[in-house]
């Protein structure tokens, strides 16, 4: 049994990831997509979305972070899975999921769906271009439009080399809209002989042992799922029904994240605006982030918002 925390694009960043897996109970992390056009691209880029690489690809819990890659060219894809792999990435994952129309309408993300024979293309000139002792993975929705083409883009994915393959349980007209169909993940794990990992619509442990049972897969994705509720990793590892931390227990790491965002962005707007963000979610979890939240909606300068916290925190 794995828990893997999910790559979500301005949502889990290295701030996030570092966060999360310090509160505990994840096995392992995919970037952000780093977007392939048709150039290799500049150490720099591979270092701002994946700084861990710089500390042997582990976050500070010494969680291992995969790069992800998103793209339509095998060639110039490989050539960047290639040098990922230089830097210390501990694994590259393919991105064919991703359902944001700016992404789809470059042939990117989860519009290569309805190309099964690209998505075998990319993965085979992947795994030739990456050193043998470095899994290539990809992460996947169930098709485009509908799911009828969801067994064969599996099959290709595998038969290409891949080591695993994550499923989201939907398709991309779906979005993100519940239900996720973990039966279909079922079908595919039972298409393909390499690992499956299920993802899609994890809140809470009841919906872990779901998925688990339903998908028949050891290993979960959890995304937005582990941003609202941090501590449901470390809950479901030790498997005693115990509900969510205390807000008191759950504020330090807030304040934490927020001075690692302030640090990290030398401007005013980011890390405002990553709280906002974070506390939005978190509110599902404890009423006392939808309070905080309330203290802090007007306000635009981070010294103003660091004042309320340090008050919060008693300090």
């Amino acid at each position: 049994m794995k828990l893997v925390l999910a790559p979500m694009e301005g949502l889990v960043d290295d701030v996030m990831r570092d966060v999360l897996t310090r509160i505990g109970g994840i096995d392992m992390c995919v970037t952000e997509f780093v977007r392939v056009t048709s150039a290799l691209l500049p150490t720099r880029t591979f270092l701002r979305l994946a700084p861990e690489l710089e500390r042997a690809g582990n976050t500070r819990a010494g969680v291992p972070v995969r790069v992800q890659l998103l793209g339509s060219d095998a060639a110039c894809l490989a050539e960047n899975g290639a040098k990922a792999a230089s830097l210390g990435a501990p694994g590259v994952d393919l991105n064919f999921g991703c359902p944001a129309p700016s992404v789809n309408r470059h042939r990117g993300g989860a519009v290569l769906l309805n190309e099964p024979e690209l998505l075998h293309e990319i993965v085979s000139a992947m795994r030739r271009a990456v050193p043998a002792g470095i899994p290539v993975t990809a992460k996947m929705r169930l098709g485009y439009e509908d799911k009828s083409r969801a067994l064969e883009c599996a099959q290709a994915i595998e038969s290409a080399g891949a080591a695993e393959l994550t499923v989201h349980g939907r398709t991309k007209v779906e979005g993100y809209r519940p239900p996720a169909h973990w039966d279909w993940i079922a079908r595919i794990r039972e298409a393909i002989a390499i690992p499956v990992i299920a993802n899609g619509e994890v809140w809470t442990l009841d919906d872990y042992r779901a998925i688990r049972q339903e998908s028949g897969c050891d290993t979960v994705m959890i995304g937005r799922g582990l941003v609202a509720c941090p501590d449901l990793a470390a809950r479901i590892v030790a498997g005693d029904g115990a509900g969510p931390m205390e807000w008191a227990v759950m504020m330090p790491w807030v304040a934490d994240f927020f001075r690692q965002c302030w640090e990290k962005s030398g401007e005013n707007r980011y890390p405002v605006a990553r709280l906002k963000q974070w506390l939005g979610l978190l509110k599902r979890t404890w009423p006392e982030a939808g309070q905080l939240f309330e203290a802090i909606r007007r306000e635009q300068e981070p010294e103003s918002i660091h004042d309320i916290l340090m008050a919060r925190l008693g300090k």
